[in-house]
């Protein structure tokens, strides 16, 4: 092979490159000389995006992440998932391996949570794999949770864009977003370090994190470690108190969730009482980063905001007439505003 001034072919495009490590660790076998069938099993794109690329073939599952990730943090992060395989899915290689610059990870595949079936939504099996991992000991080392730092990420992307965009029709949906977040406290902005005592936290806990394995029945597991970290577990229930403070998730089906929750031995809130002093500082978070989130995309299309995305910059607007961790009587329904 060449080398020196000739030119160098480019590097072949990350997906088929992915897709081949998924393949051969789906299929292992000793080098032979003979002939390998051609390869029927099904496989799959699950994902492209720039935090991460996901390709599936047969039973195994290949991740990239971002490329900006930390080697050395995703190792700790994949480690535990590895000693906790009752509440994460581990991994089937304990060690990220490099491809394009881009760490990877395999995984076996897990069957998701169906989005077509949202009365068959797993609230309870959620709250109870949380529930154990905000029990279980931080493991030494292990960074923060990143729950905060993808919160302002979402902010710093909506600023880009309102930069890039001085007539979009969404532009005024940005002001109560950037409002409500500049009455969050400093932790939840990432400008300063999380309450304590710490928690094993996720760091971003949606239904789109769990699986069953082994598929198609076998018992549920969490996904996704690239946030998992020591910090406020309250953060891992925030997003479906956010749901529910915007009036997004149904009240019988948040009372499922933080009803499993504290039956498991949840740290997050109290065992009993109102829950929303715990939870108020990240739910409003969670809020703010959705909201910032859906008014960066009306933006980039220039188009106005669907119902949804209108409904969590709404909450945001409510948020500033109520201090943050204000105590509360119980809410008789959804909404920051007490």
């Amino acid at each position: 092979m060449g080398t020196g001034t000739h030119p160098t072919a480019e590097p072949p495009a990350l997906i088929p490159a992915l897709t081949a490590k998924a393949k051969a660790a789906a299929h292992p076998h000793p080098h032979t000389p003979t002939a390998l069938p051609p390869c029927t099993c099904a496989g799959a794109t699950l994902a492209d995006r720039q935090d991460a690329t996901v390709v599936r073939h047969a039973g195994t599952v290949a991740k990239a992440h971002a490329p900006d990730t930390d080697p050395a943090a995703l190792t700790l992060r994949v480690t535990t998932a590895a000693r906790l395989p009752d509440v994460l899915l581990p991994p089937l290689t304990p060690t990220p391996a490099t491809l394009h610059d881009r760490p990877v990870t395999l995984w076996p595949y897990g069957l998701p949570v169906d989005p077509d079936a949202p009365d068959a939504a797993p609230w309870e099996a959620a709250a109870t794999l949380l529930a154990r991992l905000h029990r279980t000991p931080v493991p030494t080392g292990l960074p923060p949770m990143r729950g905060p730092a993808k919160a302002a990420r979402a902010l710093a992307r909506l600023q880009a864009a309102l930069r890039t965009t001085p007539h979009a029709a969404a532009r005024p949906a940005a002001r109560p977003v950037l409002d409500a977040w500049a009455t969050l406290p400093a932790w939840a902005r990432a400008e300063a370090p999380m309450p304590g005592p710490p928690a094993l936290c996720h760091g971003d806990l949606h239904l789109g994190q769990l699986v069953r394995h082994p598929a198609p029945d076998g018992p549920w597991k969490l996904i996704d470690v690239d946030d998992l970290g020591a910090g406020v577990p309250a953060w891992d229930l925030a997003r479906p108190a956010a749901w529910y403070a915007c009036g997004l998730l149904p009240p019988d089906e948040w009372t499922r969730f933080l009803t499993a929750y504290r039956r498991a031995g949840g740290p997050a809130v109290p065992a009993d009482g109102d829950p929303w002093p715990a939870l108020d500082v990240p739910a409003r978070a969670l809020t703010v980063q959705t909201a910032a989130l859906a008014v960066t995309k009306a933006l980039a299309a220039d188009r106005p905001l669907d119902e949804v995305e209108q409904a969590v910059v709404d909450a945001c607007a409510r948020m500033p007439s109520v201090p943050p961790q204000a105590p509360r009587p119980p809410r008789p329904a959804p909404g920051f505003p007490g």
